[in-house]
């Protein structure tokens, strides 16, 4: 299945891809948009240009694992994404996905401008990894 992995955030939102095989995640882009509307159209065009079978937002709980005002709005971004869509939209918790995302920059030596451009499909990179190591490990396909 084409699964899509979404990294959504107020000024940059990450894309990754997988392919049928659905063995190896990769970065596809970052749409630089503030506005949550036109991010979620950008969002969705990327879907279908990319063939999405499903979509994967990063739902980013609190530590506690406790939902603050940033997983709500992850939700809402789900919810409207499936509607514009017609493709399931599952929720995957992200802690730490950025930072990690900044631990593999700082391995690259990946910094400055170029860095800010990509950590966002990083992390949604990262996202997908952690969805796909979850389906091939349950049942649940």
């Amino acid at each position: 299945m084409i699964i899509m992995a979404v990294d959504f955030g107020d000024s940059r939102t990450g894309l990754a891809i997988c392919g049928k095989s659905e063995f190896i995640a990769s970065p596809i882009g970052v749409i630089a948009e503030k506005d949550f509307d036109k991010c979620l159209e950008k969002t969705a065009e990327a879907a279908k240009e990319n063939k999405a079978e499903m979509i994967v937002v990063g739902y980013p709980k609190n530590m506690n694992n406790t939902i603050g005002e940033r997983a709500e709005k992850c939700c809402l971004f789900a919810e409207k994404l499936e509607e514009m869509t017609g493709c399931p939209v599952e929720l995957w918790d992200e802690r730490c996905t950025t930072v990690s995302a900044h631990n593999y920059m700082n391995v690259t030596n990946t910094r400055g401008k170029k860095r800010k451009a990509v950590v966002d499909a990083v992390a949604a990179t990262i996202i997908l990894e952690s969805y796909l190591g979850y389906r091939k490990n349950s049942s649940n396909k």
